[in-house]
């Protein structure tokens, strides 16, 4: 009678037939049915493993430099493929397309990683790789940067992906915005802008204030029911150049403004005598502003007081009862001021009022207005009123 060899098993083997019943969840019984092992010997295994991890007293035998190596290489193993598979999902959801993983492999590549082991990590062709460096724009490709860098230039390239997608839609053009920004970003086109600066409000004085009756309604359903106003400053190689603006909220459009090297309170009446020479309120109009020595000056009050206009003043220190205002002022030093380099007052005032009157009023498309311009967004809505008007 021919006796049995018994089977004998190294210690990679026995850790990875272990692994399947403490980490994988499989049944003692499951492993020693599916790979013809005994329980015993098994349970034995398990028993060892358990024991040498709990590492207590007296538990287990120690670990031969051999199973010491296993078990360095098993965490490192097991390391490097949950930060592969990271880093394919990092891939999938912000690389969407083979367009973006192309880029990710030109950008690899300068990082000196081969092209082959990059496209064999994001899985793309080598061969479509090469494809891409070589393929030359289509003409609607062309096209559609061509418009985008028309539109982006004519807004005084003041405008991101947002307002240019607006601006190219309302030409007929069909055109996405994640679409415009992968075009505005290809050639480079973005706003820079940087903040200074100059307080413009002198609250301090014993003039009498009013109170807020606007109380923050931006929202306006007529025109020349409720203004907005307030001073800025514009820097020059000649010295400051102080800026009044009268805007009105139903349209957010700009309906007075005057300049002056200093800011009395003239200053803030000349753009509101423009404001009201150029609207002619009917009485009972709400005029808002800060509560500045110029706006509580009794030859500005008096000017409110003889055309039926409304005080408001925003509460001190708070330029959040203005908002609309500050915003405008952000726009026009963003959109503007921010990019030229004045030699004189003349110079600023007229690059302002082109401005105001060729780009903002005109062009400028608002969020607010439905991405119209104050102008279209009066004449929309004044076609829109005398079509539902009988005759």
């Amino acid at each position: 009678m021919t006796r049995r060899r018994r089977r004998e098993f190294d210690a990679s083997f026995k850790l990875e037939v272990v692994r399947m019943v403490r980490d994988q969840g499989l049944s003692v019984s499951e492993v020693c049915r599916s790979m013809e092992l005994g329980e015993t010997a098994v349970r034995r295994w398990v028993a060892q493993y358990d024991a040498e991890r709990a590492g207590g007293p007296g538990q287990g035998k120690p670990l031969t430099a051999e199973q010491q190596r296993i078990r360095q290489l098993e965490a490192e193993n097991r390391q490097l493929r949950e930060d592969n598979a990271l880093f394919k999902k990092s891939i999938g959801l912000l690389c969407p397309g083979t367009e973006v993983s192309y880029r990710v492999v030109a950008r690899l590549q300068q990082e000196a990683v081969s092209v082959s082991h990059a496209c064999r990590i994001l899985q793309v062709s080598r061969s479509g790789y090469y494809a891409h460096r070589q393929a030359k724009p289509g003409p609607k490709r062309l096209q559609e940067q061509a418009h985008v860098k028309a539109a982006f230039t004519a807004s005084g390239a003041s405008y991101g992906s947002r307002r240019v997608m607006h601006a190219l839609r309302s030409q007929g053009l069909r055109i996405g915005r994640y679409r415009v920004r992968t075009l505005m970003r290809e050639a480079g086109l973005r706003t820079s802008w940087k903040r200074k600066f100059v307080s413009t409000t002198d609250s301090r004085h014993t003039l009498p204030v009013a109170e807020n009756v606007l109380d923050r309604q931006f929202e306006v359903g007529e025109r020349n029911r409720a203004w907005v106003s307030d001073i800025t400053y514009i820097r020059t190689a000649q010295g400051w150049l102080y800026l009044a603006v009268v805007l009105d909220l139903y349209s957010r459009r700009v309906v007075g403004w005057s300049m002056a090297p200093t800011m009395p309170a003239t200053l803030v009446m000349s753009a509101l005598a423009m404001a009201l020479q150029q609207r002619r309120p009917a009485p009972g109009l709400v005029l808002h502003s800060d509560r500045g020595s110029q706006y509580a000056s009794d030859d500005y009050q008096a000017l409110l007081t003889r055309h039926h206009v409304v005080c408001s003043m925003s509460r001190k220190g708070n330029c959040w009862d203005n908002a609309v205002m500050e915003r405008f002022f952000l726009n026009l030093k963003m959109e503007r001021v921010w990019q030229r380099q004045y030699a004189n007052h003349d110079e600023a005032r007229r690059d302002i009022n082109q401005y105001i009157v060729g780009f903002y009023n005109a062009v400028r498309l608002h969020s607010t207005l439905g991405y119209l311009s104050p102008s279209a967004y009066e004449a929309k809505l004044t076609v829109k009123h005398l079509s539902a008007c009988p005759i």
